[in-house]
């Protein structure tokens, strides 16, 4: 692998820019379908200049201002020296893939990425379990250096502080690029990825088309689609139904305890205290108040009814 370094940007809006251009190692995994966060439609949307990512947001904020912790850890806990690289990285046979890594290993053919999480993650660090969009990264990060070896090191907020070893891996590099290149050709050629069902693309798709307008659309491709929406519709009310059931009858049950065992199930029905407004008496009491806090959001709800047979007679 062979690749071109340049210089690092001065500006906000020159490191935006530079995002729009390729792909990043934060962008890897959800290139190739892999992220449980974006997908590949949203970035899709991101790189064709639809949407703008929220890229100082209070998290990444303090990934980024604890980076220099982490990496520092990391070196305490390894005894490797690391050292901050003043240029990004792009590949040449592939100038799509691109590279601003957190930390070079000195002495050492290999890299580091530092990151820094919730202690709410579900992920098990203690039994050697990593983020698959954290592997991906690393992936990239070396198709793109050529470095044979990434560090991972993970700082879990009050909890503990975990590195771990990615190696270099043939196939699973090869299959990254292919992949990888595969996306980018739909962002050049302006080809929309699949569209799937997963939040980001719900957001996205929200995003791009807030306001609907009069206008009619003849949709007679989606058919059976639609009836197989009907039927999923069907069968989700069928199964909330039977939920209720089961959970009215344990509630009837407990009565008024609180807590409820049954062999490997714990079951909570406990008080919960909230505090909510009043709109009814804030509007009548108080209504310059609910003028001045009362905020208008316009939103699009989706909806699909289907007609009888006798309606067609």
């Amino acid at each position: 692998m062979s690749y071109i370094k340049h210089k690092l940007p001065n500006t906000q809006d020159q490191w935006l820019k530079n995002r729009l251009s390729g792909i990043g190692g934060s962008d890897a995994a959800a290139a190739i379908g892999k992220s449980p966060w974006v997908s590949p439609y949203t970035l899709w949307c991101e790189k064709r200049g639809l949407i703008k990512k929220d890229i100082d947001n209070e998290s990444m904020r303090l990934g980024r201002d604890l980076e220099n912790y982490v990496a520092e850890r990391f070196s305490e806990s390894t005894g490797k020296k690391v050292r901050k690289s003043s240029f990004s990285y792009q590949s040449v046979e592939y100038p799509f893939m691109l590279a601003n890594v957190d930390r070079l290993i000195v002495g050492e053919d290999a890299g580091l990425e530092c990151k820094t999480t919730s202690a709410f993650t579900r992920t098990k660090y203690d039994k050697g379990d990593i983020p698959i969009q954290y592997y991906i990264q690393c992936m990239h990060y070396m198709a793109v250096t050529g470095k044979k070896k990434w560090y991972i090191a993970v700082l879990v907020l009050g909890i503990d502080f975990y590195w771990f070893e990615v190696n270099w891996d043939d196939t699973e590099i090869n299959n990254l690029i292919i992949l990888e290149k595969k996306f980018w050709d739909c962002v050049e050629n302006g080809v929309e990825p699949m569209i799937d069902g997963s939040l980001s693309t719900s957001e996205t798709l929200n995003e791009i088309f807030p306001i609907s307008d009069s206008t009619e659309v003849d949709l007679k491709n989606y058919e059976q689609d639609l009836q197989r929406l009907m039927e999923i519709k069907k069968f989700i009310s069928k199964l909330d139904r039977e939920r209720k059931q089961i959970e009215n009858s344990i509630k009837n049950d407990m009565g008024k305890s609180e807590i409820g065992f049954v062999d490997r199930y714990t079951i909570k029905w406990k008080n919960l205290k909230q505090s909510r407004i009043d709109n009814k008496r804030l509007k009548k009491d108080y209504p310059e108040i609910y003028a001045k806090v009362i905020k208008e959001v316009i939103l699009r709800r989706f909806e699909v009814t289907e007609e009888n047979d006798n309606d067609n007679n």
